[in-house]
């Protein structure tokens, strides 16, 4: 029993996503904006895995997720598409604290992206009626969870990547 969990602790690491993401919890939070959970996941996965494997399973989390929330005209499918492909080209480095800070780094920069997808998505759905002053919020939000997913991804991420190669090197 304790074998399949070591095999499959990818997979089912990979079932809690969603539960988290609806979970939010407010303790984890700043300004009302919580980290991208998807990335943390995505990122480990990914630099084990490669570019390809890492672009389908950022479409699947996508469509997991946009299955998810309520709001079906926007989606979260084109930036964790990008992520998934781009962190999949990362290799690993030798020094444990540069590999610690550079997942911090790296998952800011992905959850930019698709804070930047996703807010550019609605822009241009409503385009004619917007003003100036609707893009502050969206700013402060998008700069928020990039500050917390910067800030909490060296943590889970290099567990997660220990975990992913412990359960790698368990099915070789």
């Amino acid at each position: 029993m304790n074998k399949f969990f070591a095999k499959k602790s990818s997979i089912i690491s990979f079932i809690f996503i969603p539960i988290i993401f609806l979970w939010h919890p407010n303790w984890l939070g700043f300004l009302g904006v919580q980290p991208y959970w998807p990335l943390f996941w995505l990122l480990p996965w990914s630099m084990i895995n490669g570019s390809i494997n890492g672009l389908i399973f950022g479409l699947f989390l996508g469509l997991i997720l946009d299955s998810l929330t309520l709001d079906d005209s926007f989606t979260q499918i084109p930036g964790l598409v990008c992520c998934g492909f781009l962190f999949g080209r990362i290799k690993f480095h030798s020094s444990i604290l540069v590999g610690h800070f550079r997942y911090g780094l790296v998952c800011s920069f992905g959850s930019f992206l698709c804070g930047t997808l996703y807010f550019l998505q609605i822009l241009f759905r409503n385009f004619s009626d917007s003003n100036s002053l609707m893009l502050i919020p969206s700013v402060k939000n998008i700069l928020a969870e990039v500050f917390l997913t910067g800030f909490f991804a060296p943590f889970i991420c290099s567990k997660l990547l220990k975990m992913f190669k412990f359960s790698k090197g368990k099915s070789q």
